[in-house]
């Protein structure tokens, strides 16, 4: 990675309503830390560092950073962290680590795929990305500002893992070989989508032949009631019939 020129001065301002208004005069407030010195207070203006990320691929950013007032005149250093505002996507605060260009550094690289998968293009599969960013080891001047992995060839239901990867010169990529970078799932069946209200609708029709039968169970016991009851009005006529009949046989 080439490095670029960063003009930063130094910071006093601590406190939150210092800071604050250091921000509104134009300038975002950082720090650079170091294996052989203390942490150092920095400021740096804000179109500066705001178009140099605009202009990164990536927040890893490798900068000459020359310090107002220090007797280093060029200070190497990575932007290890950068903070912005939740709304506005503002710069707030930026972390510089010092680094020497004769030392190996290990950071997180942002992953990138190029081409069209096979399985996507043909059987209309899904590229997955299971891993966004990995993490690398090497010198200041080989860090690549992001791996590039080319997914033409995957074919669905496979994957490229992280031994699989091919790191830049210099570059070596650290982590478990046989885990997942990205892969191509299988498509959903349109079946297994349509299974669910077939199924909803057949359990719809048994519930209503259920009910259908229930409500004719019902409608014969009722009819069958009515025929008890059409017994006992007969049984009473012929008993109101026998007192007259023995009343006509006195008569006689």
């Amino acid at each position: 990675m080439k490095s670029v020129a960063l003009k930063a001065y130094p910071r006093s301002q601590v406190q939150r309503a210092e800071v604050k208004k250091l921000r509104t005069s134009g300038r975002v407030p950082g720090t650079i830390y170091g294996r052989q010195a203390q942490p150092q207070n920095i400021e740096v203006g804000f179109d500066e560092i705001t178009d140099l990320l605009h202009h990164s691929v990536s927040e890893n950013l490798l900068v000459d950073l020359s310090v107002e007032n220090d007797p280093r005149a060029r200070r190497l250093a990575l932007v290890q962290e950068v903070q912005h505002h939740p709304l506005s996507g503002k710069v707030l605060h930026l972390d510089l680590h010092e680094v020497a260009e004769t030392e190996k550094v290990t950071v997180s690289v942002p992953v990138e795929t190029t081409g069209e998968p096979a399985g996507v293009k043909n059987g209309g599969g899904t590229l997955e990305h299971i891993m966004f960013k990995l993490k690398v080891r090497c010198l200041p001047k080989d860090l690549p500002e992001q791996i590039v992995i080319d997914v033409t060839p995957l074919e669905i239901g496979k994957a490229i893992h992280l031994g699989e990867v091919v790191a830049p010169a210099g570059v070596e990529i650290l982590g478990e070989k046989n885990r997942a970078v990205v892969s191509v799932s299988a498509p959903r069946a349109e079946e297994e989508v349509a299974a669910v209200p077939g199924a909803a609708a057949g359990a719809a029709d048994v519930e209503m032949t259920k009910e259908k039968k229930e409500e004719g169970a019902e409608g014969a016991k009722d009819a069958k009631a009515p025929a008890k009851d059409a017994k006992a009005p007969a049984g009473d006529k012929k008993a109101e019939a026998k007192p007259e009949a023995k009343a006509e046989a006195k008569k006689k």
